[in-house]
């Protein structure tokens, strides 16, 4: 009977993680494939039933820019002039920061700068509240001037240690001008101060070649980030008001796939990111992660019957992003449990009561597995990177730890928002 038992567990665990496994590795497989051609957007249905329309080739985009700012006062100053150097007219775009909890000293140069700073001032902060709060600011139905007039057609929502080039505004719209309601750019590191920092970089490309690349060659909606995202204003208007997790993003994401808004990757618009640079910081940033990655998927559950019968493959497939073991866990779980497995292989040669055990429980697949992960993280990692990442792999084993303590403080019930300082270059 325990014999039984352990062959039970050992498929269990098996099938959970080569569920995942095999996810990530024909992902990464398809960030290789050659770049669709351009095309119009895929004729997306908004919540009214109305096909989009896209918009005409010399109409330009009008854009807000909104920085959500916690705390955020080492950096937002200087992301902002960046978002001001636009090679974009000045008269169809405008910068709102929305200031939560940040210095006096800090809103004084703000507001010497051609931008809106609003000063919300909220019981618990989260930056989905900050949006919130900023769409009901600029609402047609309020009394306060809209920045643009006429009302700005797009929103594009970066963080406050984001920095992006003079021709983002530019680029940007010839994308829109396709039609696409919802854009994802791409997000990079802008530093490197340390091991951590590196490796967040790395793993910030992973998760673009996975989930983002991968998904756009293979013509399925991209995944969001939480920053360098671009939305139809009135589309974004309406969803940002029903968010309520603490991972927006991942929110976002279920809501538009549910109303079958496509998701575009534009992967030549840089968005520059800073990278956690602390050990502590990391830790806080995956636990927000992880915590946000279960409360989304109980979110999105009860939705996929609906969108298996409408075919709605997107919503399927961001759903079972949500059910993903983490990579890191991936790695940090396979090695052990392979040796253990081998450890029996080992031992039933030389009894025989084990013999039908070690049949069941064989090495090789679990040595499979593993070597599948490595080299789906192997081809994901963009080959420019895969040196640095060797260079501080040995950072690894203590990174995935860290992650796997996270796992004793999850909570379904926990939609504090986690804060991450910048400018924190000590490793402790």
């Amino acid at each position: 009977m325990g014999y039984i038992l352990l062959h039970i567990v050992d498929w269990l665990l098996w099938t959970v993680l080569a569920a995942s496994t095999i996810y990530i590795l024909v992902f990464a497989l398809a960030s290789c494939l050659p770049r669709r051609k351009a095309s119009p957007a895929p004729s997306d249905v908004g919540g009214n039933g109305a096909s989009v329309i896209p918009p005409s080739e010399g109409q330009r985009q009008s854009f807000l820019i909104l920085f959500p700012a916690y705390k955020e006062d080492s950096v937002i100053v200087s992301s902002v002039r960046s978002a001001l150097e636009q090679d974009y007219p000045k008269e169809l775009f405008h910068v709102a920061v929305i200031s939560d909890n940040m210095q006096p000293e800090t809103n004084e140069q703000l507001s010497q700068l051609p931008i809106t700073v609003l000063q919300p001032d909220f019981e618990k902060s989260s930056k989905a509240k900050a949006l919130q709060y900023a769409v009901s600011y600029f609402s047609p139905h309020t009394s306060h001037p809209s920045p643009l007039t006429p009302h700005p057609t797009k929103v594009v929502i970066l963080d406050a240690d984001n920095m992006v080039e003079p021709d983002f505004l530019s680029r940007l719209d010839a994308v829109c001008r396709q039609g696409h309601r919802a854009i994802q750019c791409h997000r990079t590191a802008k530093n490197s101060d340390n091991g951590i920092a590196a490796l967040d970089g790395v793993s910030e490309e992973i998760n673009n070649s996975l989930f983002r690349r991968g998904h756009s060659r293979l013509g399925l909606s991209a995944g969001l980030i939480g920053s360098g995202m671009c939305f139809d204003y009135e589309l974004f208007a309406e969803d940002v008001m029903q968010l309520s997790s603490a991972v927006e993003d991942r929110e976002l994401e279920g809501l538009l796939a549910r109303q079958g808004v496509h998701i575009h990757y534009a992967e030549d618009i840089m968005v520059y990111d800073e990278k956690v640079s602390s050990s502590d910081n990391f830790q806080r940033q995956r636990l927000r992660w992880m915590s946000g990655q279960v409360q989304t998927l109980m979110l999105m559950l009860p939705y996929v019957p609906k969108a298996i019968v409408r075919g709605n493959v997107n919503y399927v497939d961001k759903t079972f992003q949500q059910a993903l073991v983490p990579r890191s866990l991936l790695l940090l779980f396979t090695p052990p449990l392979a040796i253990i497995v081998t450890i029996f292989a080992v031992l039933s040669s030389h009894t025989s009561h084990l013999s039908t055990l070690a049949s069941h429980l064989s090495p090789l697949r679990w040595w499979l597995l593993f070597a599948a992960q490595c080299l789906a993280i192997f081809i994901a990692i963009p080959a420019r990177l895969r040196m640095r990442a060797l260079g501080h792999a040995l950072l690894f084993p203590r990174m995935a730890w860290l992650m796997a303590k996270n796992l004793l403080h999850m909570s379904l019930k926990n939609k504090d928002f986690l804060h991450t300082t910048h400018n924190t270059t000590e490793v402790k």
